[in-house]
């Protein structure tokens, strides 16, 4: 929609509402240029900011990032076209501030976003409660935000018989094998299982997951699978079963069957009790790595306790005026009680 030097507030805001639901705009050539929604969360220190940098192709350093950080990437289709724009969020914390999802998942993007959910490989203890806890945060926020969307629908179709706001892309074929066995993300998603490097060095029976940047080709697969969802590039035909190999599996291209049981020696499969197969992977994964107790897995609420963003001279002033706050409330209590004796 061009942009006239005469619009008004409110016709600039319809032009942004018109923008957000339908993840496109126009630039002054009239060509419609791609907006897009990228979220990424995962493992607390786990490699979220380095890969991003290397997938919009930044060269800057890393830093930790604090609770949740926005920026941009913009690439054009070809020469001489418009830059098509991705919006990305980053939240930082691990499972510590998962509540912040309702940000960046919203009804404003929804029908846009996608969610990048990287797992810190060299910590295979923490990973799988930190995968179920932020998938399961991100999945109620977006069937939250389909149902406003869905509600607002409703009332402005008046009644009237109108497309259903769900993504067309996250139905299951009617033949597909595990329709019934599972519960697809309903929104697309990428899990990337980072510092393989790491991991490869374990033992070879625990290895058999994803991604490191120390590694040009893991990489390259993974700036392919980024550019496809931030920009709509194409995902490329790469697929890696070998569980001796970096694992590389685009949606759709396995089955449960496929898949098969989990390899364990040491545990009687039968003996576990699973409701479905999934169940049964976590119990006999729980059971090769043992997930950390409650108390470690405890984790801060307030960033500005993390010892990864201590900040010397920020810190000293903030416990400075802590220290003038606590001492304002002493005095403002002694002076209360010195108005109760009077009274």
């Amino acid at each position: 929609m061009p942009k006239l030097s005469t619009d008004t507030l409110w016709e600039l805001a319809a032009a942004e509402v018109h923008t957000r639901e339908n993840g496109t705009r126009e630039e002054d050539g009239g060509e419609p240029v791609s907006e897009r929604t990228v979220f990424l969360m995962g493992s607390k220190a786990g490699g979220k900011t380095s890969i991003l940098l290397r997938c919009l192709e930044r060269d800057e350093p890393s830093k930790p990032t604090l609770a949740l950080e926005y920026t941009f990437g913009r690439r054009a289709r070809g020469h001489n076209t418009p830059k098509d724009i991705a919006h990305i969020w980053e939240l930082g914390g691990g499972t510590s501030l998962s509540d912040l999802v309702q940000i960046p998942i919203s009804t404003n993007n929804i029908r846009t976003l996608s969610v990048i959910l990287i797992l810190d490989l060299s910590k295979p203890n923490a990973l799988w409660s930190t995968a179920e806890r932020l998938l399961l945060e991100a999945q109620t926020q977006v069937q939250k935000a389909f149902s406003q969307v869905e509600r607002v629908r409703k009332v402005q179709g008046g009644g009237k018989q109108q497309a259903s706001v769900q993504p067309a892309a996250r139905v299951l074929p009617k033949d597909y094998p595990d329709r019934e066995l599972i519960n697809p993300f309903p929104i697309p998603l990428l899990i990337i299982g980072s510092k393989y490097d790491l991991f490869q060095e374990s033992d070879s029976e625990k290895r058999k997951v994803f991604t490191s940047i120390k590694s040009e080709t893991l990489m390259s697969k993974t700036k392919t699978f980024f550019s496809h969802l931030a920009f709509g590039q194409e995902r490329g035909k790469v697929v890696s079963c070998d569980t001796s190999k970096p694992l590389i599996i685009p949606a759709g291209s396995d089955s449960l069957s496929q898949i098969g049981s989990p390899p364990s020696s040491d545990v009687d499969i039968t003996s576990l009790h699973a409701r479905n197969p999934l169940d049964l992977w976590k119990k006999v994964y729980e059971h090769v790595f043992p997930p950390e107790s409650t108390s470690a897995r405890l984790e801060l609420k307030d960033p500005a306790k993390d010892s990864q963003y201590i900040e010397p001279q920020i810190d000293a002033m903030r416990a400075q005026k802590d220290q003038e706050l606590e001492q304002y409330k002493r005095d403002a209590a002694k002076s209360w009680k010195g108005l109760e004796l009077e009274s």
